[in-house]
């Protein structure tokens, strides 16, 4: 870590590693495969993430399913679990349904719609990604505090517990 980083707020409220639980998930095809690679790549490029009162960031962390429950398990950069937050998923199921159908269209539109079509089809996309965002920071209020873009990114995490290899 650069001399510069250290001991600041910004090295240490954030995420250093992410992955997802490997027991937890399938293998999604190459778009869904791309979409979670990205969105890894960007969380790690840039992040907001706190455990409100702790300070023992940087942290890694694995999403995963639990007994039928969302699992976010947190751990120091170095390793050591700090703690486990299981969320139901009762909550995120009709979005993640609606998200499911709008990605499908979106991704077939990409291949024949026209720029139109395809646009209207991502404003849909998006706005139900910041719709799910908002219900994961609602979720892990006061256990976690993260950004939107932080949010909007696990999500796409969450998601992909859900694909279908």
């Amino acid at each position: 870590m650069p001399a510069e980083a250290k001991d600041t707020n910004a090295s240490t409220n954030r995420l250093v590693a992410v992955s997802l639980d490997e027991a937890s998930i399938s293998r999604g095809n190459p778009d869904q495969e791309h979409e979670r690679a990205i969105a890894i790549f960007d969380i790690l490029e840039e992040n907001s993430f706190t455990l409100p009162g702790r300070d023992l960031g940087p942290y890694s962390l694995v999403i995963g399913l639990v007994e039928n429950k969302l699992s976010f398990a947190i751990s120091t950069e170095s390793g050591e679990p700090v703690m486990t937050h299981l969320l139901s998923l009762s909550p995120f199921r009709r979005v993640i349904r609606d998200y499911e159908m709008v990605c499908e269209s979106y991704y077939s539109a990409i291949r024949t719609a026209s720029p139109t079509q395809i646009e209207a089809i991502d404003m849909g996309r998006r706005g139900l990604h910041n719709e799910a965002s908002e219900l994961l920071k609602q979720r892990l209020d006061g256990k976690v505090d993260l950004d939107h873009q932080t949010a909007r990114r696990l999500f796409t995490l969450v998601f992909a517990l859900h694909w279908k290899g």
